[in-house]
């Protein structure tokens, strides 16, 4: 089943609306594993600069605040092997606060190169939800206070709209703290 949505193409110049047309969008993994759970969500698509892959640059595409763009990261802990931490785009993750939650006594990012042959992801448009092997994951705590938040679908250009509870249910997430306010 595929997406047909309305979008408008804007010169950034003159910012003079020029076309409305359709634009099909191709369900990825995730999308196809929130269908069979029946959860609720939007793919919304933004412009990819491959000079700029990050939250802040999807952010300010999709016209939101960055504490509703969360960025999914891939760590590597000493005792529990690898986990996933999902946190507003605009942040770092706190590595002592990640390795506590997940029950090492330290981790780290995994090196980009890793990122594909482990999740099926790339580095811009790694999704919490379908990677090739379900890992721990640990969603940031500010989630819970918003309706909604954006983590990538899959793919560079396309975001999922989704309730914070649907998130953590689909993903078997626990919420903690990731990084200090």
């Amino acid at each position: 089943m595929s997406w047909h949505l309305s979008y408008h193409i804007l010169y950034l110049s003159d910012i003079e609306l020029i076309n409305t047309t359709k634009m099909k969008i191709n369900k990825t993994n995730a999308a196809r594993l929130l269908d069979k759970a029946k959860i609720a969500y939007e793919l919304i698509p933004y412009e990819v600069d491959e000079n700029d892959l990050s939250a802040v640059h999807v952010a300010a595409s999709l016209g939101e605040n960055i504490e509703q763009v969360f960025k999914t990261l891939v760590l590597h802990g000493d005792k529990s092997g690898y986990f996933v931490c999902v946190i507003p785009g605009e942040h770092e993750v706190d590595l002592k606060l990640a390795a506590k939650a997940s029950g090492n006594k330290k981790c780290e990012l995994i090196p980009v190169k890793e990122l594909l042959p482990l999740t099926g992801y790339i580095r811009g448009g790694c999704s919490p939800i379908g990677m090739k092997k379900h890992f721990p994951t640990y969603i940031h705590e500010t989630s819970q206070q918003f309706p909604y938040i954006y983590v990538s679908a899959g793919v560079r250009g396309l975001q999922i709209k989704i309730a914070p509870e649907d998130l953590i249910r689909e993903s078997r997430a626990e919420i903690c703290r990731l990084f200090e306010e």
